[in-house]
C-alpha cells in the first residue's frame, strides 16, 4: 500500500522516449452531433453503397462480373463519414475494395457498375474492372490491386498539394493487412519529414485477407504505427458515421494547419469474405451476426432517425426504394452496354 501511495504521488512520466519527443498529439473528438439533414444524407449514402454491393455480388454470381471482386458491405460508415468531413479539391485513393469509395466521391453508379462488367461506359472503358477505376474529375485517384501500392501514390498526392500550396488534403486508405507492407513505412517517413498533408486511413476490418490481426501483427493498435516517424494517430469507431466525420474534420484541420500527416485507424468490420471467392471460414457466423445486430452502421442511423421522429418507417422505406431503383438502373445499363472494341487494347498505353 505504501509503495502504491508513493507511486501515486509522483508526476506522470512519458511511457517511452519516443513519446517524449513527439509534438502535442491530437485527441479523438466526440462523435459529431448530426442534424436531421445530415442523418438522412448519411443514411441514403450508406444505403446506396450497400445496395450497390449487394447487386454487384449478385451479378458476380451470375457471371456478369469476372476476375476479383471485393465487397465493402459493413464498412460503409468509413467513406461516408470521411466524405462529409472533407472539402472540394481533396483527393481520395484506396486499394481494391473500392466501389464504396467511388460512390462516396459521387462517381456515377452506372459508370462504376459498367466497369465491373467490362463495358464501354465504365470509368476505365471496361479495361480496369473492379480493382482499377479512376476519375480525376471526381478527385478519385484509383483503386489499386497491388497491396499497399496506393500508400506511396497517396503520399505523392500530398507532396503535390504542398508543392502547389493549394490547401488540399490526400485521403489515403489502406487495410490492416497492407499496414505491414514496407512501402507504407517509407511513405510515412517521407510524409513526416516533409510535413505532407496526408490523412492515412487504416480500415482495420480485423482479418486482412483471412488472418486475424492478433496472429499477423505485433502491434495491433494501428494508430501507433506512425510513432517512430512522429506521426500522430487516433482510433475511431468506424461503424459510427458520426465518429468518423468528427475525426475526419479534426484530421483535415491538422493537415491544413501545416502539421504534417496523421493516422486514423478506423475500427470496422466486413460482413463478407475478403473477396467473392473467400468463404470466410476463419470466423464464426455468430461473430458476424453479433456485429450486424449490435454495430451495423446503417441500422444505427436508422434507429436514431426513428427515435428522434425525424422520419417514419414508410419514409425510410421510400429512401430504400429510391436507392434500389438507382442500383437496378445501373445494373441494367451495365448488362446491356456494349463491350469495348478490340482497338481499345492499344489505347491509354504509354510506350
Amino acid at each position: 500500500m505504501a509503495a502504491a501511495r508513493k507511486s501515486a504521488g509522483r508526476k506522470s512520466e512519458p511511457k517511452t522516449k519516443i513519446e517524449a519527443k513527439l509534438p502535442p498529439q491530437p485527441k479523438a473528438p466526440a462523435p459529431a452531433d448530426f442534424k436531421k439533414e445530415e442523418e438522412l444524407a448519411a443514411y441514403r449514402d450508406m444505403l446506396l453503397i450497400r445496395r450497390f454491393e449487394e447487386k454487384a455480388g449478385q451479378l458476380y454470381g451470375m457471371g456478369f462480373i469476372g476476375g476479383f471482386c471485393h465487397l465493402y458491405i459493413g464498412q460503409e460508415a468509413v467513406v461516408t463519414g470521411m466524405k462529409m468531413a472533407i472539402r472540394e479539391g481533396d483527393q481520395m485513393i484506396t486499394a481494391y475494395r473500392d466501389h464504396g469509395h467511388m460512390l462516396a466521391m459521387d462517381m456515377s453508379p452506372r459508370g462504376v457498375m459498367a466497369e465491373l462488367t467490362g463495358r464501354r461506359g465504365g470509368y476505365s472503358k471496361g479495361k480496369g474492372g473492379s480493382m482499377h477505376m479512376f476519375s480525376k474529375e471526381k478527385n478519385f485517384y484509383g483503386g489499386h490491386g497491388i497491396v499497399g501500392a496506393q500508400v506511396s501514390l497517396g503520399t505523392g498526392l500530398g507532396f503535390a498539394n504542398r508543392y502547389r500550396d493549394n490547401g488540399a488534403v490526400s485521403l489515403t486508405y489502406f487495410g490492416d493487412g497492407a499496414a505491414n507492407q514496407g512501402q507504407v513505412y517509407e511513405s510515412f517517413n517521407m510524409a513526416s519529414l516533409w510535413k505532407l498533408p496526408v490523412i492515412y486511413i487504416i480500415e482495420n476490418n480485423r482479418y486482412a485477407m483471412g488472418t486475424s490481426v492478433a496472429r499477423s501483427s505485433a502491434e495491433t493498435d494501428f494508430s501507433h504505427r506512425g510513432l517512430s516517424f512522429k506521426i500522430p494517430g487516433i482510433q475511431v469507431d468506424g461503424m459510427d458515421v458520426r465518429s468518423v466525420k468528427s475525426a475526419g474534420e479534426m484530421a483535415a484541420e491538422w493537415c491544413r494547419g501545416g502539421n504534417g500527416p496523421i493516422i486514423l485507424e478506423m475500427q470496422t468490420y466486413r460482413y463478407r469474405g475478403h473477396s467473392m471467392s473467400d468463404p470466410a471460414k476463419y470466423r464464426s457466423k455468430d461473430e458476424v451476426q453479433k456485429m450486424r445486430s449490435e454495430h451495423d452502421p446503417i441500422e444505427q442511423v436508422r434507429q436514431r432517425v426513428i427515435d428522434k421522429k425525424w422520419a417514419t418507417e414508410d419514409e425510410l422505406k421510400a429512401i430504400d426504394k429510391e436507392v434500389r431503383d438507382i442500383v437496378a438502373d445501373a445494373a441494367e445499363f451495365a448488362q446491356n452496354d456494349p463491350e469495348p472494341d478490340a482497338s481499345e487494347l492499344y489505347t491509354d498505353i504509354v510506350l
